[in-house]
């Protein structure tokens, strides 16, 4: 049967605007990767991220971004759903994404993606013998990745501090975990920073120091397999620099923020052998590339005095933090010729707002409704174009502690002294006819050191109103 040549050329030119117009998509989440790590955001860092840094010259880099949470399982919640993650239940006894809920991999699959996650999930799954980690390894691991959207899936199921340790492939345990493995920590830090891990189960031939290596070696394998015919969504939770504070020796000393800033080099590592995959599989070019974190860092004033690095660059505070530095963080899209490289926005932006930005990309846009209603299309800033009418002007965040944190404009409402999260004071009882909360112009005092909530009772008033509505 002879081939009509003209009908070929016309399919393919139309095979080729299609993959054109759905750009591949690589998300990469550090973990507890703070706003002022890389140099592309604090030029005063100690840390020479040249890879991350290489992507914010080709893309846009966001003084402005946060995460919908100060710590790591509701910010994936948010990000996977487009929700703020205080409307869900995200007690781990269960898998956390109820099936009936659209999630960005599924969206992604209905514009004809191919879908694939590598690294640390930590949104729980369905086969559990009782609450907390004990899993059942007869069972599959329901609820997953693999049963969320993501065709593939090669990853751990928490923090790598976090037991049992072993590997899950798309909805199985690679090696089921049977050896006890005692906890680690490091001297000169606090409890919870360092080469700490908690005492537990691990599978034979698992280590905790080839983790992160092999989550970029996965997700360079997944590129690899990938072809231009088709588009591809690849989500990358990292573990690092998260504890264990673990860089290879390579790279030990090499820093001057001490093992922490030596493992964020690793991090670093890694985005370059990303970028370097996609470039050999003559991807790069229509790939959207998004580097962010998913909170802030574990870093205290003590390890600023120490190494004269500020994680969280002039912003107060640090993980878990209704603060700044716990939430806000570092946001890096890159889009070869549509992104305008080496640009910058100071637009409001949040996690959740990728949902509607990829689906606005993709072709998929739906009237704004109750599947994703905390997702605030910014496709318009990052292609250059007029304000699309969905600029977020708003947003709301809980702490660690359970303290609220509602952000209109430039004002910053928190519904409590203290940190609400990790940072001392936490908790700060309030005096009779002093300040309730906390209020702050971040125009000009980004380092949230005057609070006003006393001396404006109308404004104080007005966002506690709206933060209300958003509850």
């Amino acid at each position: 049967m002879r081939r009509n040549t003209k009908t070929s050329i016309i399919f393919l030119l139309l095979a080729t605007a299609a993959v054109a117009d759905h750009p591949n998509i690589v998300f990469v989440l550090a973990d507890d990767m703070g706003y002022g790590d890389p140099q592309s955001f604090n030029a005063e860092s100690k840390i020479a991220t040249t890879n991350i840094d290489a992507l914010a010259s080709a893309g846009m880099r966001f003084t402005d971004a946060h995460a919908p949470a100060a710590v790591c399982i509701p910010t994936r919640f948010g990000l996977l759903t487009g929700r703020y993650p205080h409307r869900a239940n995200l007690k781990l006894d269960k898998a956390v994404l109820e099936a009936d809920r659209q999630t960005l991999p599924m969206m992604l699959r209905r514009a004809g993606y191919k879908t694939g996650a590598v690294g640390k999930w930590h949104l729980g799954f369905d086969n559990l013998k009782s609450a907390g980690y004990n899993y059942d390894y007869t069972k599959r691991f329901g609820g997953g990745p693999f049963d969320r959207g993501f065709e593939s899936y090669w990853g751990i199921h928490a923090s790598l501090d976090i037991p049992p340790y072993f590997y899950i492939q798309n909805d199985r345990a690679v090696t089921d975990p049977t050896h006890q493995v005692e906890a680690s920590d490091s001297d000169g830090w606090s409890p919870i920073q360092g080469a700490f891990w908690r005492a537990g189960k691990m599978a034979p031939g698992f280590d905790h120091n080839e983790v992160l290596g092999n989550i970029f070696e996965h997700a360079v394998h997944f590129i690899g397999r990938q072809t231009q015919d088709a588009p591809f969504f690849l989500y990358v939770p990292l573990t690092g620099p998260h504890t264990p504070w673990l860089p290879p020796k390579n790279l030990e000393g090499k820093s001057e923020a001490s093992m922490y800033g030596d493992f964020v080099l690793q991090v670093d590592q890694g985005v370059g052998r990303i970028t370097e995959a996609l470039t050999k599989g003559g991807l790069d070019e229509n790939t959207i590339f998004v580097f962010t974190s998913d909170n802030g860092p574990v870093w205290y004033q003590a390890d600023v005095d120490r190494y004269g690095h500020r994680s969280t660059h002039h912003f107060r505070g640090m993980k878990g933090d209704a603060w700044e530095g716990g939430h806000r963080v570092p946001l890096i899209v890159k889009w070869p010729g549509r992104v305008a490289a080496g640009s910058q926005s100071d637009q409001l932006v949040c996690h959740t707002d990728f949902f509607d930005t990829f689906e606005s990309i993709v072709g998929l846009k739906d009237a704004k409704n109750d599947r994703h209603p905390d997702s605030y299309d910014f496709s318009a800033t990052l292609l250059g174009k007029p304000d699309s009418g969905q600029t977020r002007d708003m947003y709301i965040m809980r702490s660690s502690g359970g303290m609220f944190t509602y952000r209109k404009d430039n004002w910053k409402l928190i519904d409590g002294l203290g940190s609400g999260g990790f940072s001392k004071p936490r908790r700060m009882k309030p005096e009779t006819d002093g300040p309730q909360g906390q209020l702050y112009d971040l125009a000009s005092d980004p380092s949230e050191s005057n609070n006003l909530w006393s001396m404006h009772a109308e404004k104080v008033a007005e966002l506690t109103k709206l933060m209300q509505n958003q509850k």
